[in-house]
Formats: C-alpha cells, structure tokens, sequence
C-alpha cells in the first residue's frame, strides 16, 4: 500500500509485469465532467504512475463506450483506441491504463507467452461478455493458453450498494474461458467512498481510479 496507489496479491507473485491501483485523491475537485475531473487528476495520475514503477512505457487508454470491443496495441497505437473498452499487448513499450469509479479494471497475464490485458468492464460490458471476449482475443492472436493465465480484478461497486454483481459475472467468465488463477480484492467502491471514488454514491460528480498494467523489460 502506498499513498499513489495499491497493488493486488493475485498478481504480485507474478514474474516479468508490474500493475497498479490509483486511489482518490485528496486535495483536487472532480465535481464537474468527467472529462473535467480527469483533466483535474492528470498531474496526479501521472506522479503515481511513476511511483508504482510505471512511467517508463507509453500510456495508452481505451475510449470506454460501455461495449465489449478490444483492441491490441503496441507502442505506434494512438494514446486512447477510440470504440473500445478493452486493450491487449505483449509490447514493453506500453503502459496499458483503464479509468474506473464502480466499473472494475480487470487484469490479463498470461507470464508464458508474455502477454497483457486490461479491461473495463462495467454491468453493459459483463452483460456481453467482454472479459470473455478478451481472453479470446489473447488465445487468437498470440496463443495464448487460459490455463496459464492469471486474472485479477480491481475494486468496484458490489451488493448490497448495486443490484448487479458484476465481479461474480466477471469472474464466471474467466472460470467458463478455463483461467488458470483467478483473484478478485473483494473491494466494493460504494462502501469505501474515504478510499476510491464511486460514480453511484456521488451521483455521477466524481472522480475516477486509474489501473496500470505493463511488461518489465526483459534484460
């Protein structure tokens, strides 16, 4: 734990990536927009991402359309791929990033073929299946077997403060697509609004966490 961010245990004892957890921060207005609330967090996002070790590779987000589309990048990709809200990589030029406040970021390594996603997945995107979608993408364009796959997911907002649980419809859709370890922090948003932003608990006037997921350089 540390005052930027957090890291989560499912993916710690995994060898060759590095992964982070933005919390709120104290001190910066995220009443307006959520583009103005980002703009607020920028500076901020940016200091943490340095401090959790990942500010050597490029950023590269997603547009967040609520849909199941995902994307693989590498380090020519445009900084936001626009119509998706998942993004896959085996670059170690790249920063994968993901904003959230009650969606959870979901964390894909596969530490064999070296290959990482991230994916936002809100109750539309867990409706159609996104995480499933992405495990696919992975296994489709670089092999990658589910078997050996690690997924983690990050803090969101959970029963009773939502009527949906999406990290048990997260989670059935890695179990289905045969991932090998799958970790969730059990973390619910809504309930530690003194710790993460939650867009229902503030109705919508929020801020957002950012999930960072990239490849250590090798040698």
């Amino acid at each position: 734990m540390t005052e930027w961010g957090e890291t989560y245990e499912g993916l710690l004892g995994v060898e060759g990536v590095r992964h982070g957890f933005t919390l709120r921060v104290e001190g910066v207005k995220v009443e307006g927009e959520r583009r103005e609330a980002l703009e607020a967090l920028a500076g901020a996002h940016e200091e943490a991402r340095q401090f959790l070790g990942l500010g050597s590779g490029r950023r590269i987000g997603a547009e967040q359309v609520h849909g199941a589309e995902v994307a693989v990048v590498d380090r020519k990709s445009e900084s936001v791929v626009m119509g998706v809200d998942g993004l896959i990589t085996a670059d170690e030029g790249v920063c994968l990033g993901i904003y959230v406040a009650d969606c959870c970021a979901v964390y894909l390594v596969d530490p064999v073929r070296r290959v990482v996603g991230l994916v936002h997945a809100g109750r539309k995107g867990s409706e159609l299946g996104i995480v499933g979608v992405a495990i696919e993408r992975m296994r489709k364009e670089f092999g990658c077997e589910p078997r050996e796959m690690v997924a983690q997911l990050s803090p969101c907002i959970r029963p009773p403060r939502y009527e949906v649980e999406i990290a048990g419809m997260i989670v059935g859709q890695c179990e289905r697509a045969g991932v090998g370890k799958i970790f969730d922090c059990g973390i619910c948003t809504g309930g530690n609004v003194e710790r993460y932003y939650s867009y229902r608990m503030e109705r919508g006037k929020t801020g957002r966490m950012l999930a960072l997921l990239a490849l250590e350089a090798r040698g």
